[in-house]
């Protein structure tokens, strides 16, 4: 069993993900799949990586979620940024070692990286 601190602790943690959650459509979502491809290919430490930065970065109007499957599963771990306005890039065979660039680069700065991107990995 939990002591009253750590579930006060956990309960504080998770509140900054449910009001992520609230607050609607002006935030950028960071959408991993986590279908059975996706989780074999090693979607749950991506997720888990881009939940921590932006909980670490205190990053305001980000929602890292989770989905099924995305449909391109020779391209798994597969991470979707979706800004605000809809415009939707598309990263593949994402590592946790690039979450902190991508989430740099494209969150914070606005540049997507297109080393990472679907359109990349069609050319290489």
């Amino acid at each position: 069993m939990k002591s009253l601190e750590e579930l006060k602790a956990i309960r504080e943690k998770m509140k900054g993900q449910v009001d992520i959650r609230e607050e609607g459509s002006d935030a950028t979502r960071i959408v991993v799949g986590m279908a059975t491809c996706g989780i074999a290919a090693g979607a749950r430490p991506v997720l888990t990586a881009f939940s921590n930065a932006v909980q670490e970065m205190d990053l305001k109007n980000v929602a890292v979620v989770q989905t099924g499957c995305i449909g391109l599963c020779q391209y798994e771990p597969i991470v979707e940024v979706i800004k605000a306005d809809g415009e939707k890039t598309t990263y593949v065979r994402v590592k946790p070692e690039m979450v902190g660039e991508i989430i740099d680069q494209h969150i914070v700065k606005g540049n997507v990286v297109t080393k990472y991107t679907i359109d990349a990995a069609k050319l290489g």
